[in-house]
């Protein structure tokens, strides 16, 4: 089992990375967060240029056929910048699941970026993530798919997220309970990938300030007790990457729960010690800090909780 990227993959990161560094990612999220759309949509056209959108569907659809630790790659860097939109759902999740029922005709669109889709999947996923940017609202619930119909918006914890209430619309597939459990682990897995990336944000934006702070006349990085929080962060990061890349190359339900489990946590605790080291700057909206304090909340408590993913992994352990 290889739990280390290749050059490839590695470079894949960095060329997202650098794509989403250039662009005003922020500003996006601003205005996605009001419902216009137009300056995210055109960030996820670039993206499609790159084949992020077709990383999660076969070649015989029109897609790239990629391997799941690229799938990892790319939401991971699209965490990093918190990239709005339903990232895991249209790039992961939807794929994956009209792949496994032979869906032809929304794929190709899916993998050129023409397409945005979204799911809702009670209980995992109650409401339906930007239905309104969405041109593919899904709904799986009982083990059938049906096409959604968006009802009423409701506010997430984290503004540039819409969540909306979905309604049974047409049927799709009377009996897709597999496809839909697969498709539920890769939204966990892509989701648990946002996580690491996001808290390693979190991290690098604390490390930076705490250079660049200065208390008593020194740094407050070099105060023993910042120091500790920092280095407890970049540990838990780091003990969380192996576990998503084992995920994602067994995509076996218990190491994606785990994956989900370490890298959630990880990531709350950089949001937590991130919010320490600043202060009460911390809290501020102009400072831009809560970009990721606020994703890291809302993606902790989206595609099942950390207690259903624990009881996954110990019911896997105890079978």
């Amino acid at each position: 089992m290889r739990l280390a990227l290749s050059d490839e993959q590695t470079q894949f990161g960095a060329a997202l990375h650098e794509l989403l560094d250039g662009a005003d990612v922020a500003a996006a999220a601003r205005d996605w967060a009001t419902g216009d759309h137009a300056r995210g949509l055109a960030l996820w056209r670039r993206l499609a240029a790159t084949g992020v959108t077709a990383l999660a569907i076969p070649e015989r659809h029109g897609g790239a056929g990629a391997d799941p630790a690229d799938l990892v790659v790319a939401c991971e860097e699209l965490g990093h910048h918190a990239m709005p939109g339903p990232v895991a759902e249209s790039v992961a999740a939807v794929p994956t699941l009209l792949a496994a029922l032979g869906d032809q005709g929304s794929l190709p669109r899916l993998a050129e970026g023409d397409l945005i889709a979204t799911l809702a999947a009670p209980p995992q996923l109650p409401y339906a993530l930007d239905a309104d940017a969405a041109g593919l609202v899904l709904l799986a619930a009982d083990g059938a798919l049906r096409m959604g119909v968006p009802g009423a918006a409701l506010r997430s914890v984290d503004a540039s997220r819409r969540l909306f209430e979905v309604g049974a619309g047409a049927p799709v597939a009377p009996d897709a309970a597999a496809a839909i459990a697969r498709a539920l682990d890769l939204g966990a897995l892509a989701g648990a990938a946002q996580l690491l990336g996001a808290g390693r944000a979190l991290l690098e934006t604390a490390g930076d300030y705490a250079r660049q702070r200065t208390q008593f006349g020194r740094p407050v990085g070099q105060f023993q007790a910042v120091k500790h929080q920092l280095a407890d962060v970049a540990i838990g990061l780091e003990f969380a990457r192996p576990l998503l890349y084992a995920a994602a190359v067994t995509l076996a339900p218990r190491d994606i729960s785990a994956a989900r489990v370490a890298c959630a946590d990880a990531a709350d605790r950089a949001a937590r010690t991130a919010l320490q080291v600043h202060g009460a700057m911390g809290y501020t909206q102009e400072y831009g800090l809560d970009r990721w304090l606020t994703k890291v909340r809302a993606l902790r408590s989206s595609w099942g909780t950390q207690a259903e993913h624990r009881a996954r992994v110990m019911a896997a352990l105890a079978g």
